[in-house]
């Protein structure tokens, strides 16, 4: 991996990321989505303020970068996972992060599973059924997204190796996604956090 392909892969990933399809999507409907509810641009907040139709549009279209972020690098530049794995992190920073929003952003789990769909599917696919359950359990989406951080580096240790890259990366993408959740985390202990069907 050279520095220039390492300078492009997050270049893009982070230019990926930062683009605000929550806001967009919002705004579609007459809604700001930075001043409604949690005042967060993620698929979450969108389904609350704008329905389903909208929410699951923007955690697809959230999904797609960092689809993009880790793909484009095995069709662009060179195979290599250690690229793939730079354009997905710099993609969630990016979301979390957004130059497009005055580096303000979303949560990141949405680009996470996209980017972890090109990487390694059969992780992924553990941790959303993993969030399933919990988010059908607890009807917490914040609750869900936590978990299922937590298990991608068991999941990546289990299929890769405890030591390999893949599980390194899951486990940096799993810390981040928590200390995304700390106020989540915090409204959960205190049994604050929103449940879908709650009153708004």
């Amino acid at each position: 991996m050279n520095f220039l392909n390492f300078l492009l892969s997050a270049g893009i990933g982070y230019l990926l990321g930062s683009l605000p399809f929550a806001v967009v999507i919002a705004k579609c409907y007459g809604v700001n989505i930075l001043k409604y509810g949690s005042g967060n641009p993620g698929a979450t907040n969108v389904t609350r303020a704008c329905g389903k139709f909208a929410g699951r549009l923007c955690f697809f279209l959230d999904a797609v970068k960092g689809f993009a972020a880790a793909s484009w690098v095995f069709f662009a530049v060179e195979n290599s996972l250690e690229l793939a794995c730079v354009g997905i992190v710099f993609a969630v920073f990016g979301h979390s992060f957004s130059v497009f929003l005055k580096f303000k952003g979303g949560k990141g789990v949405s680009v996470v599973i996209g980017g972890l769909c090109a990487i390694m599917y059969w992780s992924i696919l553990i941790g959303l059924a993993i969030w399933l359950v919990v988010f059908f359990l607890s009807r917490m989406v914040s609750l869900a997204s936590i978990i299922m951080a937590v298990s991608l580096p068991i999941s990546c240790g289990f299929f890769f190796g405890a030591f390999s890259l893949p599980t390194y990366f899951a486990l940096a993408i799993a810390i981040f996604v928590i200390y995304r959740h700390k106020e989540n985390i915090k409204r959960i202990l205190n049994k604050t956090e929103y449940r879908f069907g709650d009153k708004k």
